[in-house]
């Protein structure tokens, strides 16, 4: 009898369970979510302590540059760049000069609209872009920022080409100076530029522009760029994009903004037989409000593309180089965006393992980058410039001149 009483009640609870209280349920529905949390935590706890492994061993400057490139979509005639053939090492004698100095300068690159209706900047990042020549040797490192008007197929253009033009003269000018070189590479641009409007390449872009002007003469571009190499920094500008380095937390501009009623160009716009008419601040003949761009046919010769050109040594107290167009000068002054850089580099952690092109690592809308501090940077610079009512779009380069890092 016992038996069967015990055998009975064992059949009972097997084909009809007690139901649990509400209470009991939520207490179990608790239990789980915490088990969950903890296997969370046990996962990125051990994916950290991998990832602080492998940060621990230092980097060689050669895959400090294939971070670059792994990063950066380098543009070269429609392919990316081979990273195993654009980032060789420098020379010996060059190296042992120049040893502490890394091949590829870390970057970081936001661009966007803003309040703009169209978009009509452009930026080109060509790491270790030119083999240089025995007077430029290995080592050389293409940025250029181009803020368009009227259309966006200028700025394009020069980002499709400008690097290549530059490399051109660089390779060829064996006894050939800065000054010389990128004055002709500017010319050369310009002189594409307006070919280039006058035949087939613009109307087969369906731009905008087309509508407007059937030879696309009133179409132009800024153009900001800078060439780093290991010893010297190389900075062109043509309209009112700016360069400015950041050196020991003092801001030192390297370029001279291109506006109309800048004395000099006040008076060489006269001199050329134009005039400067206050519309909306003042402009070349009522129309540009710069006084030096690429294209702008229709405005010849009172607007050229005439660079001016600075060659800067590099120093151990050189922190950072910003290139940027005016949709962030126009709100944020030099010193601002020097201090706000440095702050981003000062603060920034060790770096991460190389991730790829399309990883959540890159910079979001419309960023490029191969360190998180440079592109934390740019980014914090376009937010400041949108946050202060910029009506402009916004394009923002950061390149690290930090050594021994």
């Amino acid at each position: 009898m016992a038996g069967m009483c015990f055998g009975v009640v064992g059949e009972t609870e097997t084909s009809a369970p007690v139901q649990p209280s509400s209470r009991a349920v939520r207490r179990r529905k608790m239990e789980i979510h915490q088990l969950r949390f903890l296997a969370a935590d046990v996962v990125a706890e051990s994916e950290r302590k991998r990832r602080k492994v492998e940060d621990a061993s230092p980097a060689s400057p050669s895959r400090v540059c294939s971070y670059a490139l792994k990063n950066c979509i380098v543009e070269n005639n429609g392919s990316e760049a081979k990273s195993e053939n654009r980032c060789a090492s420098p020379s010996s004698a060059f190296q042992s000069e120049h040893e502490a100095v890394e091949v590829c300068p870390k970057f970081g690159m936001t661009s966007v609209c803003g309040r703009r209706r169209d978009m009509e900047d452009a930026v080109a990042i060509h790491p270790s872009f030119s083999r240089g020549n025995p007077r430029n040797p290995a080592g050389l490192h293409f940025f250029g920022v181009y803020d368009g008007h009227g259309c966006s197929h200028v700025a394009m253009k020069c980002k499709d080409r400008f690097h290549e033009i530059v490399r051109d003269e660089v390779e060829g000018g064996v006894d050939a100076s800065w000054k010389e070189m990128m004055e002709r590479s500017f010319s050369r641009m310009d002189k594409e530029v307006t070919d280039w409007g006058r035949g087939a390449g613009v109307s087969a872009s369906n731009c905008r522009c087309d509508l407007q002007t059937p030879q696309c003469d009133a179409v132009g571009s800024t153009a900001v760029v800078a060439v780093v190499a290991p010893d010297k920094v190389v900075v062109s500008n043509c309209g009112d994009s700016r360069a400015v380095l950041c050196r020991n937390g003092v801001a030192v501009p390297l370029t001279s903004d291109h506006k109309p009623d800048r004395e000099d160009e006040l008076e060489r716009i006269e001199k050329a037989g134009g005039r400067v008419i206050y519309w909306d601040g003042p402009r070349v003949l009522g129309v540009l409000a710069m006084s030096r761009a690429i294209g702008d046919n229709y405005l010849k010769p009172f607007v050229i593309s005439e660079p001016e050109v600075t060659v800067t040594d590099r120093t151990a107290d050189d922190e950072c180089l910003i290139l940027a167009t005016d949709g962030l000068w126009d709100v944020v002054s030099n010193d601002t965006a020097c201090s706000v850089a440095r702050m981003c580099l000062q603060s920034q952690k060790p770096p991460s393992p190389p991730q790829s092109p399309g990883s959540e690592a890159n910079v979001a809308d419309g960023g490029e980058s191969s360190d998180k501090a440079c592109s934390d940077a740019s980014m914090l610079l376009t937010k400041l410039a949108l946050a202060r009512h910029s009506t402009d779009n916004v394009s923002v380069v950061v390149v690290d001149l930090r050594r021994n890092l």
